[in-house]
């Protein structure tokens, strides 16, 4: 995994949705971290919102630092985002796992693209529908990683430019 080749998407964290998750403050919090670890690497940070006008639109903490924010109402989401060229990697954080993040990402992994799915930084309303879709991802060729994963990754070393700020991060 790399920064230079990855895209961070998130999926469908919106304000009537994420309530509705289990633990779904710490998914937006996990989902936070990798998106102000983004913008520090410069990793472009996409966002979707399933049908906006009933779900509302992306929590206020994440809705600022998505730099192109896809409305839609299919579940899955890989045909609505528009990837920027050279951005193979699609970190894939937000909800429901076996609902929007599941079929976004299989839809990814069939056009060819690398995904890792962040397992802290998804959920769903039930933990069973989570692990499920978390384990079917990972039979589908999927990376399951953690945000701590993602960030030490993209940093490489302790010595590059940013590593203190996104150190900060992980406090």
């Amino acid at each position: 995994m790399s920064a230079g080749n990855a895209v961070l998407l998130l999926v469908d964290l919106q304000e009537r949705l994420v309530p509705a998750m289990h633990d779904g403050e710490r998914v937006v919090a996990r989902a936070a971290r990798l998106a102000e670890a983004a913008t520090l690497l410069e990793v472009p940070v996409l966002a979707t919102e399933q049908a906006p006008d009933k779900l509302g639109p992306t929590v206020a903490r994440l809705a600022d630092v998505a730099h192109l924010v896809v409305p839609k109402t299919r579940f899955a989401a890989a045909d609505d985002v528009l990837f920027p060229p050279g951005r193979a990697e699609v970190v894939v954080a937000g909800v429901e796992a076996h609902v929007c993040v599941l079929q976004t990402a299989l839809e990814l992994l069939a056009d060819g693209r690398r995904v890792l799915v962040v397992a802290d930084a998804v959920g769903s309303r039930s933990v069973e529908d989570e692990q499920l879709a978390l384990q079917r991802l990972r039979t589908a060729g999927a990376g399951i990683v953690t945000s701590e994963m993602v960030l030490f990754e993209w940093l490489r070393d302790a010595a590059h430019p940013r590593f203190r700020e996104v150190q900060q991060l992980l406090k």
